[in-house]
């Protein structure tokens, strides 16, 4: 069986060349012909010597993930559905701006978080892609964006992990493709133009913030534990103080000076006056530091089995002014590519699911979440 070269990072392929005798000025050749380039036959790769290109021939090989669709949307952005074997099948989703295009790559088939307002977590969990794969999805994305424009200038200048799973429940593979991203040799994305996307799983923003300090985005959906608790499980495990805390410790190591606080607004659930008022004293309080931060308010894109509604746009302009007129900077996300169900929150491939969610999802939906009289 051979290696899929997609799996290293510059530093796991220099240890590979190395084993084949090479030197590590050859993997960096390697390096550029891959994830600059887009190669994937050795042949082609005229500056490195014919005898690495016969050893590479026999033992390794440069793999995208098998295209199951592609589907393009009115506004122009387009979402492929990844095949990663057994039945499993991811999703990554390009949104073209006038002055960025972002890729939203996935991290695991599934999602074994299971929060309530997510078509993915619905889905249940399979397994963690590995670092080739969720590599792959970018891979695939620039070169195949940069032949359709007809340019060799680079398409995709923002990555989020924002896809299917938590990145942070597969810290280990995500880590080496982090590091692939922000290569010179590779892609050369910033740090403040890459970010990870989590629930708030305190211990490995903590670790990170250490091995690979990127932008972070944290899914918070709720002023308080009572709320969030049926919202995001995981804050059953690492509950809000904890997990701004952990923000903060983020901070001190991040290449932005503030964290995004996404929010998902959610008809008379978490979009009233004094759920904002919460949201104020959480990040700002009268005394204590808070929380350097931004929020982005999500309009909740509906699916039956969630048992929930989208905010009307009048909340939720009324939500973001109260913040806004608080001093904290908050957008609205606009909604892209739901023709396609390419949208935040409809990410959903087929996957084989080994937590049972169809049934632990019932099971929350009779935890009614009451309007606010």
């Amino acid at each position: 069986m051979t290696q899929n070269l997609l799996d290293f990072d510059l530093d796991g392929l220099a240890a590979f060349c190395e084993r084949l005798g090479e030197k590590r000025f050859r993997a960096v050749q390697l390096f550029r012909w891959i994830h600059q380039r887009g190669a994937s036959d050795f042949t082609q790769m005229s500056d490195l010597a014919k005898s690495l290109r016969e050893k590479l021939a026999g033992c390794a090989h440069v793999a995208a993930l098998p295209v199951v669709s592609e589907h393009v949307s009115a506004d122009g952005t387009v979402k492929w559905l990844f095949d990663v074997g057994d039945g499993n099948a991811v999703e990554s989703v390009f949104i073209p701006e006038d002055d960025r295009g972002t890729l939203c790559i996935s991290s695991q088939a599934g999602c074994a978080v299971g929060c309530r307002f997510c078509s993915t977590g619905h889905q249940g969990f399979s397994r963690n892609l590995t670092s080739g794969e969720i590599v792959a999805q970018l891979w695939f994305a620039e070169h195949a964006l940069r032949a359709r424009l007809g340019t060799e200038e680079r398409v995709i200048s923002n990555v989020v992990m924002m896809g299917m799973g938590e990145p942070l429940q597969n810290y280990s593979a995500l880590v080496p493709a982090l590091r692939t991203m922000l290569d010179d040799h590779g892609y050369g994305l910033s740090r403040r133009r890459l970010t990870v996307s989590t629930s708030g799983v305190v211990p490995m923003m903590d670790r990170l913030s250490q091995d690979c300090p990127v932008a972070l985005a944290v899914s918070l959906h709720a002023p308080n534990d009572a709320l969030r608790d049926p919202l995001v499980p995981l804050n059953r495990k690492y509950p809000l103080r904890e997990l701004l805390e952990a923000c903060n410790r983020y901070l001190e190591h991040a290449p932005r000076d503030f964290i995004t606080f996404e929010y998902c607004m959610l008809d008379g659930v978490n979009d009233q006056p004094e759920h904002a008022r919460e949201l104020i004293e959480l990040v700002r309080p009268r005394t204590g530091e808070g929380v350097r931060c931004k929020f982005n308010l999500i309009p909740f894109n509906p699916f039956p089995a969630s048992g929930l509604r989208r905010s009307s746009a009048p909340q939720v302009a009324a939500f973001a002014k109260m913040l806004s007129d608080a001093g904290i900077v908050t957008t609205v996300r606009k909604t892209r590519g739901d023709d396609i169900d390419a949208a935040c929150g409809q990410l959903a491939g087929d996957v084989k699911d080994r937590t049972r969610a169809a049934e632990r999802m019932a099971r929350q939906r009779t935890i009614v979440l009451k309007p606010v009289a």
